[in-house]
């Protein structure tokens, strides 16, 4: 699985095993075996249910190193379940994480694997320009950059890095909002907020807090079909 993944070369590459009462579910970065991603959940789920796999008004039940997950269609969006990483404030990372990212952080902080760093404004999320090397060495498992959004349309924007990991940006980080989603309902005092990630690719992001889980919703499209041959 781990050659497939680094031949693919993509953020993460979804391994799926039919079992007796769901899918064993398994994700690879380029390096890495990682234990929770939220965009191949999604759309793993979507293949299941556009192939005929799984019948499209039953739940994608998956069985992963992260516990249980479930993908539920909710119209044209897919609606997984995570659960929630609460983030704590960390302040020795300051300087290291600033320097890497060259922001000015307000607040830095983990959830246990991601590190956090909030900045001031929307325009620093979109002009950071991370040192890669170093963000490897200050971070080594994921970078996740925040702040509120300039667009009402949004609540918060981010972005997602992880070179440690064979990733320096994720286009669109369905993990990273199980710390985001906790973070910014404490600070905007709402359950239901709407995300947008900021990368070059970017997507939007549903977010909903339920008590120790959080409710992602995302949409997804199949773009290829191929036959893998090895």
């Amino acid at each position: 699985m781990q050659n497939v993944a680094r031949e693919m070369n993509l953020s993460e590459t979804a391994f799926v095993v039919k079992q007796t009462h769901g899918f064993g579910l398994r994700w690879f970065t380029p390096t890495v075996e990682v234990p929770l991603c939220g965009h191949a959940t999604l759309a793993s789920a979507h293949v299941l249910w556009e192939s005929g796999v799984l019948a499209g008004n039953l739940p994608a039940r998956f069985f992963t190193l992260s516990g249980e997950l479930i993908a539920n269609r909710r119209g044209e969006w897919i609606e997984l379940d995570f659960p929630a990483k609460p983030v704590h404030e960390v302040t020795a990372l300051h300087p290291e994480l600033g320097k890497a990212l060259g922001v000015s952080p307000l607040f830095v902080g983990s959830d246990g694997s991601n590190d956090l760093v909030l900045v001031a404004s929307e325009t620093e999320v979109r002009n950071a320009t991370p040192d890669f090397n170093a963000l490897k060495g200050a971070s080594p498992f994921g970078t996740i950059l925040t702040a509120c959004s300039t667009d009402p349309s949004y609540d918060f924007v981010s972005r997602y890095f992880a070179p440690g990991i064979g990733i320096n940006e994720d286009p669109v980080t369905g993990s990273s909002h199980c710390a985001l989603g906790p973070f910014w309902a404490s600070r905007l005092k709402k359950n239901k907020m709407i995300a947008l990630q900021v990368s070059s690719r970017g997507g939007v992001v549903r977010v909903e807090i339920s008590g120790d889980r959080i409710l992602l919703g995302g949409r997804a499209v199949t773009i290829t079909r191929g036959e893998l041959l090895c």
